[in-house]
């Protein structure tokens, strides 16, 4: 739009400065402080401010690449957003998991990945077996097999040579040692052997120009709780480390960036996760510049998965709504490939059709009705998200500028400074969830009270254990989900011989009563107690004497601040033996009073779920397993 245009069509508006609008929004605020009312900060450390405007972007100097342009924050589509919709086979069986691959394709994918288990060798006839199939022009192949990456890539190319046109065969393997030294604590060999397979499989694909070689498996932070930066800062560390050791080795930068398959994985913040992915284009193609390798092969190919951190074994269908925004996620910062996981596969050995369907669908309407592939660059312009491109974009270079300082990756890995680094962003969100301060839909708020989960899911799933070395070099990564502890203290009341029983003695003051019973119904629900709701008695004894008719095991007092001292008093002279009194609220002023008359508990806004639902727990006492 020329000026000219711009200046008629605004005419009627004049400008508002920022000093303007800062003035109304202080005036609004009436003396509360702007920081903690309006301003969020993100686990990146990221303050994230209520508005932004054009002035917040002059400068950046990535607004004025295009899509397809280096530095690639807008993608590679010169065309829309023309993603890879991936389903991920685990392969039991050879002709399953072949058949799987064929109606994935027919049924929407344009890209399968087959899960080779490290315990099985798989042959020539096997992997031929896979792919016959495929149209291995048109549909990307990727083998998730680690370590046996070198034997199986050249069981690939010896089939699809003279099958296929090598420019067109889109396919890889996931040969990541830095990747395994970071889950399992050591490199698939020796370091050395490592880097010299790596070597050669660059050099075994040489004539193959859309075959990968090397991963970076960066979905392995946010899996284990870090914070978006340290996903991505970890990330390019272990890219910067693999071009430094290829090159010493005579492999050329962008020959090695050309090899490298970057995955990261996708969480529920959804704008911040647009945002990553486009920070991660800009870093790695100033990166491999700085390296020597051309513009054209400073290009990031970035392959995401949603993430697992956040997924949920009780009430597993809000994980359909998370992996569907992570998938648009994904899709809008300009992802190569995609991966939808399928809704139940934290807790099945393998998934059901349906839950498959639905992850493979999920793409495709985001693609058909949402049309998301025909724009290109969807977010750019957007002063709110381009403003968080160069945010992450900055702290995941200070964090990648201190690991190079210690060395490079493996070097800080030995000294177990990116361990510390995860572990510290992972047990401040830990915390978070347990006081419900970040939310896990359906587990930590608003649980459905009546679903059980015993007898429809293994509760091994919820102590799955972590293949670590024999030998490790240094302690590994812990990979975990943010609902595993209030999922195992669920399952604890589930196997209970008896469901413990709350009874909400609601009273008093009819605002305050129906809010703190809300809260406490929703509060206990969380562990899987029975509770029975009221709508309201004429006074505690009233209350008490249907508690025990009801043969409550938890009273819950539901009332103001200011009522609660005498009621206390009352209710504590009326509590069976066995049974535990509750306040749902914080009353400071009269805290040390309600504990003399005999209130064990207190739920609040700030109570720690696990904290206080297990005290709870085991004064009941409930088993802390079927084993105890």
């Amino acid at each position: 739009m020329s000026n000219a245009k711009e200046s008629r069509l605004f005419a009627e508006f004049p400008p508002v400065s920022r000093e303007e609008w800062e003035a109304v929004i202080q005036k609004d605020l009436k003396g509360a402080d702007y920081q903690k009312k309006l301003v969020w900060k993100t686990h990146e450390g990221i303050d994230v401010r209520p508005y932004y405007r054009k002035e917040d972007v002059s400068g950046l100097e990535f607004l004025h690449s295009a899509p397809g342009e280096f530095p690639y924050v807008r993608g590679k589509f010169h065309k829309g957003q023309n993603w890879l919709n991936r389903q991920d086979i685990f392969v039991d069986s050879v002709k399953k998991a072949a058949g799987k691959a064929k109606e994935a394709v027919e049924k929407g994918a344009g890209s399968v990945a087959f899960i080779l288990p490290g315990n099985k060798k798989f042959t020539a006839q096997d992997i031929e077996a896979l792919t016959e199939n495929l149209c291995l022009d048109t549909t990307e192949v990727n083998f998730i097999t680690g370590e046996n990456a070198a034997e199986v890539l050249e069981h690939f190319l010896s089939h699809a040579n003279g099958r296929a046109d090598k420019s067109l065969v889109k396919a890889s393997v996931d040969f990541d040692p830095i990747g395994s030294l970071t889950i399992s604590g050591n490199f698939y060999e020796s370091q050395k052997d490592s880097f010299a397979t790596a070597k050669n499989l660059i050099e075994n694909v040489s004539a193959w120009p859309n075959v990968k070689v090397l991963a970076v498996n960066g979905q392995y932070f946010q899996n284990a709780g870090s914070s978006l930066v340290q996903e991505l800062g970890f990330s390019l560390a272990i890219g910067n480390e693999y071009i430094q050791e290829l090159t010493n080795r005579g492999i050329p930068a962008g020959q090695v960036s050309g090899a490298l398959k970057f995955s990261f994985a996708t969480g529920t913040n959804y704008f911040m996760e647009i945002a990553k992915i486009r920070a991660a284009r800009l870093l790695w193609a100033k990166l491999v510049e700085a390296w020597g390798g051309s513009r054209e092969e400073a290009c990031m190919n970035i392959h995401t998965t949603t993430a697992r951190f956040n997924k949920s074994v009780y009430d597993p269908f809000t994980n359909l709504l998370r992996t569907t925004t992570e998938s648009m996620s994904a899709i809008l910062g300009g992802a190569d490939s995609v991966t939808t996981e399928p809704f139940d596969i934290i807790f099945r050995e393998e998934s059901s059709e349906l839950a498959e369907r639905i992850a493979r669908n999920t793409q495709i309407v985001l693609r058909e009705e949402a049309c998301l592939g025909k724009i290109k660059d969807p977010s750019a312009g957007s002063y709110y998200i381009e403003s968080l491109t160069a945010s992450i974009a900055g702290e995941a270079w200070k964090l990648f500028l201190q690991v190079q300082e210690k060395g490079g990756y493996v070097e800080a890995f030995k000294q177990v400074f990116v361990q510390e680094q995860v572990a510290a962003t992972a047990k401040v969100r830990m915390n978070q969830i347990a006081a419900r301060g970040e939310t896990i839909l359906g587990l930590n708020q608003f649980p459905n009270l009546l679903e059980k989960v015993t007898g429809s899911v293994d509760p091994n799933v919820l102590d799955k254990k972590q293949n670590i070395s024999s030998r490790p070099l240094a302690a590994p990564l812990q990979l975990v989900r943010g609902s595993e502890e209030l999922e195992k203290m669920r399952l604890r009341t589930e196997r209970h011989s008896k469901t413990p029983q709350v009874f909400l003695l609601t009273y008093g003051n009819i605002t305050m009563r129906r809010a703190r019973a809300g809260f406490a119904s929703n509060f206990f629900g969380c562990a899987g107690f029975s509770v029975t709701d009221n709508i309201g008695f004429a006074g505690v004894e009233e209350g008490m004497k249907a508690a025990a008719e009801a043969e409550a095991d938890i009273v819950v007092l539901c009332s103001s601040d200011e009522e609660y001292p005498e009621g206390a008093a009352m209710a504590a002279g009326k509590i069976k033996q066995g049974q535990l009194l509750v306040v749902a609220g914080y009353p400071k002023e009269t805290v040390d009073q309600l504990r003399q008359a005999g209130v064990k508990h207190f739920i609040h806004m700030r109570s720690n779920l696990l904290e206080t639902l297990g005290a709870i727990q085991n004064e009941l006492g409930m088993k802390l397993s079927m084993n105890d």
